[in-house]
């Protein structure tokens, strides 16, 4: 009986298995890649917005605090963004006939809201309360960055789960006095080692496994 297969066709046999099993291994490098990178994240990444806001002007230079425009902070899950209204409290004085403001004007005499471009946005999945954070002694540059030092705002942080959960497993390590959580360029003191546990047992924040139950985030 003739021979079916030629010598050298184990050795092709192994290859192509070996090459399948590489590409397949090599794709799925790639597309976390992906899935990771800063194009699909938007870390760093400044959209378009209707006004070309610079946090880096409003707070950093002219030090006005994030509560004059995000209001319900400290009360409420969103932090809120400002109605043309409280743009308007200063503009309708200085600039008043720069081009750059031109939308705000005509949303102020219009009645029609700016369309901002959402940057931080977690998914509906996720339960999210920034008066909870902030009143625990958790600030605004944790999650947000120094926006201070942002000309035009873009994602500091890509808000995956283990961003979550890299806080809540040790939230001693952030938590901030009250008068700290609106500084955006606070870093953790030299004592944070014992005054963080203080904090946290002070503003009853149950860290540990309570933290990581699947409830506190996902209802």
């Amino acid at each position: 009986m003739a021979q079916l297969f030629s010598p050298g066709a184990d050795a092709l046999l192994r290859l192509a298995v070996l090459s399948g099993a590489a590409l397949i291994a090599g794709g799925a490098v790639v597309v976390a890649g992906i899935v990771r990178s800063d194009y699909v994240t938007g870390v760093g990444i400044a959209p378009a917005q209707p006004v070309p806001f610079s946090h880096k002007h409003h707070s950093g230079e002219l030090g006005i605090d994030c509560r004059y425009c995000h209001t319900t902070v400290e009360t409420q899950a969103s932090a809120g963004l400002p109605p043309t209204e409280t743009c308007m409290t200063c503009h309708s004085q200085i600039w008043t006939g720069s081009d750059m403001l031109k939308p705000v004007r005509d949303s102020y005499a219009s009645g029609e809201p700016l369309r901002w471009t959402r940057l931080n946005k977690l998914p509906q999945y996720v339960a999210y309360n920034h008066s909870v954070h902030v009143t625990k002694g958790i600030g605004c540059s944790t999650c947000h960055g120094d926006v201070t030092t942002m000309q035009m705002t873009f994602r500091a942080n890509a808000f995956e789960m283990r961003f979550c959960l890299d806080c809540h497993q040790a939230p001693e390590r952030w938590v901030r006095t009250p008068d700290q959580v609106w500084n955006m360029n606070w870093s953790p003191p030299p004592n944070q080692a014992t005054l963080g546990p203080e904090l946290v047992a002070r503003n009853h924040i149950h860290g540990g496994d309570r933290l990581l139950e699947c409830g506190i985030c996902h209802r």
